[in-house]
């Protein structure tokens, strides 16, 4: 069997006819006979060059409003049979099917079609491609003999690897590739469109349309690789690449800074916060987050809902940091921060972009669940103990609970005038994570008295209470849940502290 198969007959059926008249007029000059459809057709006569129609082939017209116009067995029966197999060769003699050596196509474009809002569920239907996924899917399978050119993404690469009128068999297997590739997407991305109504679905079909090898994964001696688009979430305006570590770091970041209104501003480091502040200004925002730990903040992640201006910029640049992400920035502050040029500085473009869902690999498979999106408000509150939070408590509560949600399991979180002073993170114990809260709020000097602590989750003992009681602390927010409720709530009503439940878990694995 010869790898190299010469192109005698095209078969062109495309959507988009974009940059295909040198594809076409490359082909002619190679006495290539092309067959077309409909729209196509035209196009193909209008640059002068011969062309049958498919009408023409199969002596059937184009029906049904155009759905159906290549589903014949005189196009497939070309496409498919095996050059090398006697049955096939005397099956195309006998029912006079000739043999097509390449096939063209451009798609529907379902995808632009179900962007745009004005597409009605009919215009979204009709834009279902059929005969072009078949006639694509059909010379794939058959790449040892014929050429498929998928998408007009590569009507130029195609010219460059046809060889007086031949191609390889390393081409024909590479194009087959791609055309898979392409199909798989294409049907994802109508399964995701009838799944929207559907929560219910038994199969997942996710599509990234890029992909991107990372410098590493989270170590050296590990691949990365990104799949999907970052230009609807933010704009990169500084900086070396992203790496696999800074993706994660980014996507906690913003996640965190999406949950706050008022002007704030946060550090991250490993995915957790180390320092957080809401202030009028946000200068004031930068130096209160910066003292809740400044060690660790070292090399951390920056970012903040508000414009960064010129003062604020200097400050910042006083400290070494990987990333900072802002929605705007003042062309003299931009400047400021440019100064280093590896500096990551990123502008946020669409927090509302970020999906619904997260997506996690375990044993081979995947687990998906809904985006902790609840943010926990007075509303929800269960105001428990005989002493009621005051005003300034509640504030805080629920302030320190936001930055509890963001923080890995087991977390204690401590705070002060809506301040971040303490935060215990990742632990196995909660007596642990407040523990290590309580150290970081005395290392960095902080009074803890007057301070408030939120627990991602329920205390099944008072022991945590009593710790707290005992630094100071009055005034706490947890979930419940536990069976031994009653113990903290007894606690803090014997001792005079403010308890309140809000039936919300945030664990964060």
């Amino acid at each position: 069997m010869k790898e190299e198969r010469e192109i005698k007959t095209a078969f062109v059926s495309v959507y988009s006819k974009e940059n295909l008249d040198e594809l076409i007029q490359y082909l002619d000059s190679l006495n290539v006979k092309i067959i077309s459809t409909g729209g196509t057709e035209k196009y193909i006569q209008n640059l002068g060059v011969n062309v049958q129609s498919v009408e023409d082939l199969t002596n059937f017209p184009s029906i049904l409003g155009g759905r159906v116009k290549t589903l014949h067995p005189k196009v497939f029966g070309g496409i498919l049979n095996r050059r090398i197999d006697e049955n096939d060769r005397n099956e195309t003699i006998k029912f006079k099917i000739p043999n097509i050596d390449m096939v063209i196509v451009d798609l529907y474009p379902f995808q632009e079609t179900v962007k745009n809002k004005t597409s009605s569920e009919q215009d979204i239907i009709e834009k279902i491609d059929i005969g072009g996924v078949s006639l694509i899917r059909a010379a794939a399978k058959n790449f040892k003999d014929v050429l498929v050119v998928p998408s007009k993404e590569h009507y130029k690469k195609t010219i460059e690897k046809i060889k007086d009128g031949k191609t390889s068999i390393n081409t024909r297997r590479e194009f087959a590739k791609k055309s898979f590739e392409l199909c798989s997407k294409y049907d994802s991305s109508i399964h995701q469109w009838f799944s929207q109504s559907n929560n219910n679905s038994k199969n997942i079909n996710i599509e990234f349309k890029n992909s991107k090898d990372l410098r590493y994964g989270e170590n050296p001696h590990q691949k990365g690789t990104f799949y999907g688009n970052l230009d609807s979430i933010f704009t990169q305006i500084n900086g070396k690449e992203l790496s696999y570590n800074n993706l994660l770091d980014v996507d906690a970041a913003i996640n965190l800074i999406s949950d706050f209104n008022s002007t704030t501003f946060s550090i991250l480091k490993h995915n957790n916060p180390c320092g957080v502040a809401s202030r009028s200004s946000l200068i004031d925002s930068w130096n209160e987050a910066l003292a809740g730990d400044p060690i660790s903040a070292f090399g951390g992640v920056l970012i903040t809902n508000s414009e960064i201006d010129f003062n604020t910029a200097k400050k910042i640049n006083e400290l070494f940091f990987e990333i900072i992400i802002s929605p705007k920035y003042q062309t003299e502050a931009l400047n400021i921060l440019k100064t280093k040029k590896n500096r990551i500085i990123l502008k946020l473009n669409n927090i509302n972009s970020i999906s619904k869902t997260t997506y996690r690999s375990v044993l081979n498979g995947l687990i998906s669940q809904e985006r902790d999106s609840v943010i926990d408000s007075e509303e929800i509150l269960e105001k428990i103990t005989n002493t009621k939070p005051t005003k300034e408590q509640v504030s805080d509560l629920l302030f320190a609970s936001t930055i509890c949600k963001h923080t890995k399991s087991n977390a204690i979180v401590l705070v002060k005038n809506k301040q971040l002073i303490g935060i215990g993170c990742g632990q196995t114990s909660r007596i642990d994570a407040l523990k290590q809260a309580i150290n970081k709020a005395k290392i960095f000097g902080f009074e803890l008295n007057g301070s408030v602590m939120a627990s991602d989750a329920f205390f099944p003992f008072p022991d945590c209470v009593e710790i707290a009681k005992n630094e100071g602390i009055n005034a706490v927010i947890q979930p419940g849940g536990s069976i031994n409720d009653k113990l903290s709530i007894n606690y803090c009503n014997d001792n005079n502290m403010a308890m309140v439940l809000t039936k919300i878990r945030h664990f964060k694995h």
